[in-house]
């Protein structure tokens, strides 16, 4: 007699991504386009405090405000600065923030240097993929 095997479903995602005081893991995301910024963080609300800025000296303002914040994400390509222009200047401030980037685009040879120099930590592919993004995000912040 064949018996289906019955899937649980996953733990609820909602209680791993806290910090040791139990407050929400503070992100950053930042794009140039606004539909962008709101469905990132419709997604990723419920489980990390989001902040979002549309360019990157818009970022920098809010890392400046928001030392706490753990985790940045910016896009490639926007105008004035790219993601990895943006994310060479906060690093030198915020050395310990983990950076990545979110591109609709192949990886590129810069993509791959900046992977290749740590940089970033990892390339997210545009249409993001939630669960691979909150498992990243809690890893690196874990694993500090």
């Amino acid at each position: 007699m064949n018996q289906k095997k019955v899937l649980e479903p996953p733990l609820t995602l909602e209680f791993q991504f806290k910090t040791e005081m139990n407050e929400k893991i503070k992100i950053l995301y930042v794009d140039d386009e606004e539909p962008n910024l709101y469905l990132f963080k419709y997604n990723f609300s419920k489980y990390f405090e989001v902040f979002t800025a549309n360019r990157g000296s818009e970022a920098l303002e809010v890392l400046n405000e928001q030392h706490d914040i753990k985790v940045v994400i910016s896009d490639m390509k926007m105008p004035l600065m790219s993601g990895i222009e943006f994310i060479k200047k906060a690093q030198e401030t915020y050395s310990s923030t983990k950076y990545f980037l979110l591109t609709g685009f192949d990886i590129n040879e810069e993509i791959k240097d900046a992977l290749n120099k740590q940089l970033i930590l990892k390339c997210f592919k545009k249409p993001f993929n939630k669960v691979e993004i909150q498992t990243t995000i809690q890893s690196a912040v874990v694993n500090n």
